[in-house]
């Protein structure tokens, strides 16, 4: 395993975070860390505010706020607010206010308010709006679809025949 956990500068004392190599889990309430990843893959990563992440493909992040990102691929981040990311494509982010994305393309958004997608792989920035979640398109693929939540309800067979507004009959 090769990767760096600092802080200030210097190497952040064993006993203010776990490491588990088996589980590639790293978990610590400190903040203000820099957290170098960049030749691993796969890591769960437990943080408090102000962290900078450097990592492969396949990370996740679960954050405060004010956190800078930059990783590859397949990601997936649960963050607060005023966080800068820069990431490959296929990325899934869950995030406060005032973001940042620096992103290719196949991400999924669902953000707070003052959020802005800007996409590498082809000119185009995007205003994200609070509460709207949406999947970019693939690559080269300018845009974007609103990924709308399905809700189901669950209903007697009387109350589906009046909103049908015919007999149903439950056939053995």
């Amino acid at each position: 395993m090769n990767y760096s956990i600092t802080k200030n500068g210097k190497p952040l004392d064993k006993k203010l975070y776990t490491i588990d190599e088996k589980t590639k889990t790293f978990s610590s309430n400190e903040s203000g860390l820099v957290l170098d990843f960049s030749n691993e893959y796969g890591w769960v990563f437990d943080t408090g505010s102000s962290c900078t992440f450097k990592t492969g493909p396949d990370c996740t992040f679960k954050t405060s706020f004010y956190c800078t990102f930059k990783t590859s691929s397949d990601c997936t981040f649960d963050t607060g607010s005023n966080c800068i990311f820069k990431t490959g494509s296929d990325c899934t982010f869950d995030t406060g206010p005032d973001c940042t994305f620096n992103t290719g393309s196949d991400c999924t958004f669902n953000t707070s308010y003052k959020c802005v997608v800007v996409r590498r792989d082809i000119y185009e920035v995007i205003e994200l709006e609070e509460g709207k979640k949406i999947k970019l398109n693939g690559y080269s693929i300018k845009g974007y679809k609103v990924l709308v939540k399905k809700t189901t309800k669950e209903m007697t067979v009387a109350e589906v025949s009046e909103k049908l507004g015919y007999d149903i009959k439950i056939i053995k």
